[in-house]
């Protein structure tokens, strides 16, 4: 599936989040807690990150051209960061309307047609982020799955607001409303942060994870059983797009033929096991001293090294 048709999926984002915005907002208004309150607020962080995942889904889609050979595939993680920092900038005004709510504290009203409104807010958001966390992950969409971890954490912060607000109305302890809303706040602030630490490896071309590597290793083991050894293996994540190159060593007695008929061979099985990825090898000389020289790129792990 292709970042253009992954697109429809954004848009299920921005609809699920108008609903629980709508709902969550009613909720409020009818009981006048500060832990629903910053319920709505983060549902309002949602639809500002699923607007941006559609927008920056829409640029990743876009073909290589001239200025851009590699293609578009990083914009989707100018959407998980932007997403990152919004549920920052929620976590902030939540903590600000806690501590206010703390120093003058109000009973709530109508509470269990808020918290039955809200209950269902929450149903919305966990099946929608079901929805996207497989599709992320099958596809490999940062974009997706951060949208995904936020709307289960937003599930899970629905759930303590619900908790806290019924013990709120079962005990009459107003105290409890704002703590719960600063709990909330330091929740979504972790999982802002962590976002952002995810986007900015993204950006810095991070390798590919652990066990893509050793899948690497793995293939390249059975190819020196068979005469051939490697070097400069380089890979990096770009959006939904791996990219691996790795230097080719095959006896200097080789024809140009037979050892493209090797690389061949090679890159077909490394593109089985990550269909993903666009890989590129560079054909050498094995008893060549100068072939050795560029030993310093390696970035594998493993065999992979020399």
């Amino acid at each position: 599936m292709t970042p253009a048709s992954l697109r429809r999926y954004a848009w299920l984002s921005i609809a699920a989040a108008c609903a629980t915005i709508l709902l969550k907002g009613v909720a409020w208004w009818l009981t006048g807690s500060v832990g629903l309150l910053s319920d709505a607020l983060e549902s309002l962080v949602n639809l500002a990150g699923a607007v941006m995942a559609l927008a920056m889904l829409t640029l990743a889609a876009r073909p290589a051209d001239e200025n851009h050979a590699y293609g578009h595939g990083k914009a989707e993680y100018f959407s998980s960061a932007f997403e990152g920092f919004l549920i920052l900038v929620a976590a902030v005004s939540i903590g600000v309307a806690a501590v206010e709510r703390l120093h003058n504290p109000r009973p709530l009203e109508a509470v269990g047609p808020g918290l039955a409104i809200s209950l269902v807010a929450g149903l919305v958001n966990f099946a929608t982020a079901r929805v996207l966390l497989g599709v992320g992950r099958r596809y490999r969409s940062i974009t997706l799955e951060a949208d995904a971890h936020h709307l289960l954490t937003d599930v899970w912060t629905s759930v303590g607001v619900i908790v806290g607000v019924g013990l709120v109305w079962a005990t009459g302890w107003l105290w409890l409303d704002p703590l719960l809303a600063l709990l909330v706040a330091a929740n979504i602030l972790w999982t802002g942060w962590r976002l952002l630490g995810r986007s900015a490896a993204g950006l810095m071309d991070v390798a590919l994870p652990p066990e893509e590597l050793q899948a690497i290793d793995r293939i390249l083991a059975r190819y020196r059983s068979q005469g051939l050894d490697f070097h400069a293996l380089r890979t990096r994540q770009a959006g939904s797009r791996a990219f691996v190159t790795v230097h080719v060593l095959v006896p200097g007695a080789w024809t140009v033929q037979e050892g493209h008929d090797w690389s061949e061979r090679l890159e077909t099985d490394l593109r089985r096991r990550l269909p993903h990825a666009n890989i590129t090898t560079h054909l050498e000389p094995r008893e060549d001293p100068l072939s050795l020289a560029d030993q310093g790129l390696d970035r594998g792990a493993g065999d992979a090294k020399e």
